[in-house]
Order: C-alpha cells, then structure tokens, then sequence
C-alpha cells in the first residue's frame, strides 16, 4: 500500500474541559461540572488523527519552554509523529483552550494562542525541506494568516496536495485560495467564505461554486449529521454521515482532515476518501477529548465495512 508523507502545519494547545449538563450563557453560571485535560489545538489534532489512521507525518508549530509545550510534544511523538521541526519559544506561552462540553456533545470553545501567534513565515520558510518530502500538507487558521499563506504557496512549489481547513473560520484572500487543492469548510465556515446560507446540499454546492470560482481545487463542505458534500470538477455528490450518539463533538472536524489525508494518500478515490474521514469523525465524536477521541486505523475500517455503530455501546457492528 501507498504510503505518503503528510505534513501537518498548524497549532498545539492543552485543552481545559469542563463538561456539563448545558452550556452557560452570559452572566450565567453552571454548577456540578467534571474537569479534565486533554492535548488538543487543530493542527496538533489533525496531526494525531493522520498518524492513527496510518499516515507518516510530520508537524510544524510552535510552542513555549513550559510544562503544557513539553507535554504535548512528548504526546506528538507517542504516535510516531516527526516534531523535529517544532520550534520551543523561550518567552511566550503554549497554547491553552477552554472548553465547555454539554450532554449531547455540543461545546463552547474559547483559546489563548500564546506561542501559536507566533509561528512565523520565517519559521515554514526555514523547513523548506520539509515541504519537498510532502507529499500533502494540511494546514488550518489557528496560526497567523501570513504564516498559513506561505505555507499553501511553499506547499503548491513543492508539487504537494494543499488541503485547508478554513477554521477558526475567518474571511480569506483569493492568495490563499488558488493555492488550496481541497478546501473544508462545514456550513458556518462555507456561510462567512462566500455569504451563501448553507443549510442543505443545494446552498452547499452554491457555496462550492463560489469557491471554486475563486481558485479552489476541490471542495467539501462538511454538514454534520447531513454528511458531506462533494464538488470537484463537474460532479457534485451529498454523502450521507454515520448514525451515533455524540459525547463531544471537539475536534471531529480535525479527525476528519486528518483521515482525509491518510487516504488521498494512499491514492483512495476522493468519494471513499471521504467516507473514511467520516467513519474516523463520527468514532471521534462518541469519545471526550480531542486528540483522545482519535480513532485507530482499525477501528476507522471496521465502521466503513460494518456500515454503523452499535448506538447503545458506540462501537461498531461486528
């Protein structure tokens, strides 16, 4: 089997979970929440969620000479990811996110970015040896967008598969864009790119459009328990999701990009790609944590066979 080399450019962060029978809103207070940590930040996610689901990979980020730095490279590591290139800034603090989790699996999510602010042009520009041994490179929005930028125009140089995940979503420049083989964006992101509301596979392929008219490659605009949407070239398709009963939804749609990766990779068609990438997402969500929820490359191929979850135990028909 083929097996490429991925490279991850992006952010790490500790995550700080509280979960909680419903989310707080303003000036309001919840009581009797449980309290847990977990290693977390998009680009440190989808790392992980590549390397169980069986890819060679490689991060580039940035993170402090702190505690919460030193333990989220030493969990990078754990799953075989190559951090030679992750720079440790001697003032700045690692990355933290706060996260609150209700029944049902929805969250609020607020970061502190600390050192991710930090990772420079300079920083992507010094590991051009890196991009020239990637055979993708997945990049997101929790880095400066100059920084993001020139790791899509190093990426394309290189000949490698750019695929971005417009999250946190933000507006982005055409640049950026004609520059990205595979843009993900779910419905909210798709909505800010391009003012389309999208709510349904229709509004989804008019945002896609848009967006391919812009310079993107391929897009998939990821639809919750709606499935994902697919428009590359003149094919527009609707995948219909897994069934399961969510615990968290953090990261699923960094266990998604991460999957997806692993499997254009491995030179999978982009329909069955997908198809993976929403086996490893719909795992993820029955799981609290980010990087915790990762599902194995076993697992991933188990749900796609079997079809679905056994939603009384969240495990796959066997």
């Amino acid at each position: 089997m083929k097996k490429s080399r991925i490279l991850v450019v992006g952010s790490s962060n500790t995550d700080m979970i509280v979960q909680l029978k419903s989310l707080p809103g303003p000036g309001v207070t919840v009581i009797g929440g449980k309290f847990s940590t977990a290693p977390g930040g998009k680009g440190a996610n989808q790392a992980v969620g590549a390397a169980r689901a069986g890819g060679n990979v490689a991060f580039i980020g940035k993170m402090g000479r702190d505690a919460f730095g030193t333990s989220a490279l030493e969990n990078l590591q754990r799953d075989g990811i190559d951090v030679s290139r992750v720079a440790r800034d001697p003032k700045a603090p690692s990355g933290v996110a706060f996260i609150f989790v209700a029944e049902g699996g929805e969250n609020s999510i607020a970061v502190a970015s600390g050192s991710n602010d930090l990772l420079s042009v300079a920083d992507v520009e010094a590991a051009r040896d890196e991009f020239r041994k990637a055979d993708i490179v997945l990049v997101q929005l929790e880095t400066p967008l100059p920084t993001v930028i020139a790791t899509a125009r190093l990426a394309a140089k290189a000949g490698a598969l750019v695929i971005l995940n417009p999250a946190p979503a933000r507006q982005l420049p055409d640049s950026l864009l004609r520059h990205v083989s595979i843009l993900t964006p779910n419905e909210h992101e798709a909505e800010l790119l391009t003012g389309i509301k999208v709510v349904d596979a229709k509004s989804a392929s008019k945002a896609a459009e848009s967006l391919m008219k812009r310079g993107v490659g391929t897009v998939i605009v990821t639809l919750g328990s709606k499935g994902a949407f697919i428009a590359q070239g003149t094919n527009r398709e609707l995948m219909a999701g897994f069934k399961v009963r969510a615990v968290d939804t953090t990261a699923a749609g960094d266990i998604f990009n991460g999957a997806l990766a692993v499997a254009l990779g491995e030179g999978t068609d982009l329909a069955s790609a997908v198809r993976f990438a929403q086996a490893a997402a719909a795992i993820s969500v029955t799981r609290a944590g980010a990087q915790p929820s990762a599902p194995k490359r076993s697992e991933i191929e188990r749900l796609v066979r079997r079809g679905r979850l056994d939603t009384k135990h969240n495990q796959p028909i066997t």
